[in-house]
């Protein structure tokens, strides 16, 4: 069994602030990511919502993922997702690139149909790269203090 990446205290010091059930909905969604991608690198955001982003390299641009967590519920963000192919519709927004899912409970990301649109999108954001990564596991904070 692999070791649960801790999450970095910037983030942590803002994420307390939140209900626990939240926080709690917001570890498993991250775990589920993670062992998705246990080498993603997780740029980690405070802008208008309390955001992690998951990137194959240091850069936001090759991002495929991201978690902004609002006051009652919390999205995974899948940042091409509408260059995605969607079969079971699961994804939500009318951006030009960015498609969410809504996130209330386990049962909405749980499932075959998100691991397989996290997957391609992952994949996706792999093959849309300008250079190879020189960096994994990374925790990047952008949280000011």
């Amino acid at each position: 069994m692999s070791k649960t990446r801790a999450i970095h205290s910037d983030f942590l010091n803002h994420l307390n602030h939140y209900d626990q059930a939240l926080i709690d909905l917001y570890m498993d969604v991250r775990a589920f990511i993670l062992a998705l991608h246990p080498r993603a690198n997780e740029l980690l955001y405070h802008t208008h919502a309390l955001t992690s982003v998951y990137s194959h390299s240091e850069k936001l641009g090759d991002a495929y993922c991201h978690i902004p967590i609002y006051s009652a519920h919390l999205n995974i963000g899948l940042n091409k997702g509408a260059l995605l192919d969607d079969p079971h519709a699961k994804l939500a927004g009318t951006g030009k690139l960015i498609r969410h899912i809504k996130v209330t409970q386990q049962a909405d990301y749980r499932n075959p149909e998100v691991e397989q649109l996290i997957l391609s999108a992952m994949a996706f954001a792999a093959d849309d790269m300008d250079q190879p990564a020189s960096a994994e596991r990374l925790t990047i904070s952008k949280i000011k203090k």
